[in-house]
């Protein structure tokens, strides 16, 4: 029977160790592993008691203490999981109810410090009397094998409210589930959650002599079975995910490959033309007329040439690198950069961001230019009379979406030309070259986003900005 247990517990250890080799990117991974780990030495701590007559009292009860190790710093370990969900990894809802204030003070560094201190002084205890004082022979009601069941000391209750922490830290963390934005992660939280409060409970059956601490077999199995399956169907929609960005990446590479190519082409029949055109202004046989049409040819070849070189340098762009970083930041960044820019026009500018931590995998100083050309572009379509001078800059989550609103109180733009105050050297101000939202919109597809006009009237125009929130389970 102690073999049997044992083996049990080999359950969650080959699964965690699967998963880890799997999901190698993932801190999240990391850390369920080290927790299915802990449930294996769990297992162990059970089935040690089972080796009567076997191994000798003293060693069953020195290895009975060792192994407690297993259920002791589980709470520390799903303190983590929770606390690397709230600081790291997705975006969450910011409100100012008092279960945001709660969770913010909880899921701090010195409460994950406290923690693991607690859980050692709770795992000394045990190698004291006053934990556990001894064992003694015990026999289950429905089977015919005997064992050994722990006996008690007077500071045992500390054991029991340390587990009973588990249970309460479970409640929490299915509570933060109710602010995260990602459904993936809100589901395998909630899975989570659930599964490990069914755990525990089996493993509080234990206290009980006559049920021959076995309930907690039950619990390992069912919890290491579910817990990997929801695991890895997370996993499995986030790549997924990923892979259709992918996809679309090497589209947009082809296309703009494909352009270079055609851009080539042209140069090139326009060197034949200058050619020739060179060959027909040497020719005295040319009337008046002809020196005319032939000035037009040679005019309209520098103009085919001057307009190739510029969309070959708006094409060209090297790899631009992508890290993990807080759009927050980069916003207030840019808002910063524009404070002259500002204050000189006589604009305000609000900015309101719902979700912390706002993660995105982005090239930082191209969207930095992004947020400034559209600062920029919003300062210069608000005519010198207008009264009421503001850009508001909002963000909202949809799924893997962050959405940047962003409105101003501008002359607006026709809705004719929505689409073609994207397109290069295009441009509706006198003194602009045509290339700021052109470089816009090129830099979020290049991270594979959009940005696109939502409303624009008389009073104002409002853009939307959506980018991907690539990576959630990457460290």
């Amino acid at each position: 029977m102690g073999i049997l247990i044992g083996t049990i517990g080999f359950i969650p250890l080959v699964l965690a160790l699967s998963m880890r080799n799997i999901y190698k990117e993932s801190i999240l991974s990391t850390a369920l592993c080290i927790y299915m780990i802990l449930i294996m030495v769990w297992q162990m701590d059970v089935g040690i008691l089972y080796f009567k007559g076997i191994l000798e009292e003293d060693t069953i009860l020195t290895l009975f203490k060792l192994f407690r190790l297993g259920p002791t710093f589980s709470v520390p370990i799903v303190f983590f999981i929770a606390y690397r969900v709230m600081k790291n990894e997705p975006a969450m809802l910011k409100d100012g109810s008092w279960l945001w204030k709660v969770l913010i003070r909880i899921f701090d560094k010195k409460v994950l410090t406290f923690l693991i201190g607690w859980s050692a002084v709770v795992y000394l205890i045990h190698w004291t009397p006053l934990g556990i004082r001894g064992l003694e022979a015990s026999r289950t009601d429905f089977l015919p094998i005997h064992h050994y069941f722990p006996v008690y000391g007077v500071m045992s209750w500390v054991y029991i409210v340390h587990m009973s922490g588990f249970v309460l830290m479970m409640i929490v963390v299915y509570l933060t589930t109710r602010k995260l934005i990602d459904s993936s992660m809100k589901v395998f939280l909630k899975s989570f959650s659930i599964y490990s409060t069914f755990l525990i409970v089996c493993g509080f059956l234990n206290f009980v002599p006559k049920l021959g601490v076995v309930s907690s077999s039950i619990g390992v199995v069912i919890f290491s079975t579910l817990i990997v399956h929801e695991f890895i169907k997370m996993n499995t929609r986030l790549k997924f995910n990923y892979y259709q960005l992918m996809e679309r990446q090497k589209k947009l590479d082809y296309t703009g490959n494909l352009a270079g190519s055609l851009i080539h082409e042209v140069k090139n029949t326009n060197q034949i033309i200058k050619g020739f055109a060179k060959v027909l202004d040497d020719s005295e046989s040319l009337t008046q007329r002809g020196k005319g049409a032939l000035e037009m040819i040679k005019s309209s070849s520098e103009h085919l040439e001057g307009l190739s070189n510029n969309y070959k340098e708006y094409l060209k762009s090297s790899a631009i690198s992508l890290d993990k970083v807080d759009l927050e930041l980069i916003i207030r960044r840019s808002i910063s950069f524009s404070s002259e820019m500002l204050a000189e026009h006589g604009v305000d500018i609000k900015f309101t961001n719902h979700y912390k931590p706002l993660h995105a995998y982005v090239n930082r100083t191209n969207l930095e230019q992004v947020f400034i050309n559209m600062i920029k572009n919003s300062i210069e379509a608000m005519p010198s009379e207008r009264e009421k001078r503001e850009i508001q800059i909002s963000t909202e989550m949809k799924e893997e979406r962050i959405i940047i609103h962003l409105k101003d109180t501008g002359k607006g733009i026709p809705k004719e030309n929505w689409e073609s105050i994207f397109d290069p050297f295009i441009s509706f101000n006198e003194k602009g070259m045509g290339l700021g939202l052109p470089f816009v919109k090129k830099t979020v597809i290049e991270h594979l986003g959009n940005i696109y006009v939502v409303e624009s009237s008389a009073e104002g125009t409002h853009f939307q900005i959506e980018l991907p929130q690539n990576g959630i389970l990457v460290s």
